[in-house]
């Protein structure tokens, strides 16, 4: 391995860096966008069970006790259910923007990552034809092993940016279809306890 990224030459460092960049965050992601933690099925029972028996304190509490993107998305919910439903719910999407912000950090990186590290590898190529034309020139076509040994070193940088790329674009695919469902599921959480907001108040009424 170490033989192979030094024929590469020094576009391998760069590219070496980008994998390892594009993999952290894809991990990190990975671990932040579970689906327990987002959206603990647990808490969401509990707060349609104390929203339904008309215990709001309990509610806002149990809230502010999590940390989960899922607390504060219904928070809103809870403190202003005196209002209309169209108000509260416009309080609840500007919370659900933030949050879904929060849940696209770093993936950002791996699609950078995906972008980057083919042209880098590009870039690699490029240098070592260059370099090979300069032996051309100096020493003529008689070193033809030498010239196929430079342009097989040039082909590396290429393979490991397409190798690194391909990958990283198919993580970063993955990670926005994922936030994506996660916001769905964040939303209809935050309506349905929206839903027996307004149907505990209009009870309250009667």
């Amino acid at each position: 391995m170490y033989e192979f990224l030094k024929s590469g030459g020094p576009v391998m460092i760069p590219i070496l860096l980008a994998s390892v960049i594009g993999l952290a965050a894809f991990v990190e992601r990975l671990w932040a966008l579970r689906a327990e933690r987002v959206i603990p099925r647990a808490v969401r029972v509990e707060l349609l069970q104390l929203v339904k028996q008309g215990r709001f304190d309990d509610a806002v509490n149990l809230c502010r006790k999590g940390d989960a993107p899922l607390c504060r998305v219904v928070e809103p919910v809870l403190d202003h259910r005196g209002l209309a439903r169209a108000e509260v719910k416009e309080f609840t999407e500007e919370v659900g923007r933030r949050e879904a912000a929060e849940l696209e950090r770093y993936s950002g990186v791996v699609g950078i990552v995906a972008s980057v590290a083919p042209l880098l590898g590009l870039l690699g190529t490029v240098w070592g034809m260059i370099v090979t034309f300069d032996v051309i020139k100096e020493q003529g076509l008689g070193q033809v092993g030498q010239l196929a040994g430079g342009i097989s070193a040039a082909l590396i940088t290429t393979f490991a940016g397409l190798s690194v790329g391909i990958p990283a674009l198919m993580a970063h695919r993955y990670l926005l279809s994922r936030i994506d469902d996660l916001i769905l599921e964040l939303e209809e959480a935050s309506l349905s306890v929206l839903d027996a907001v307004i149907g505990g108040a209009k009870d309250e009424g009667e």
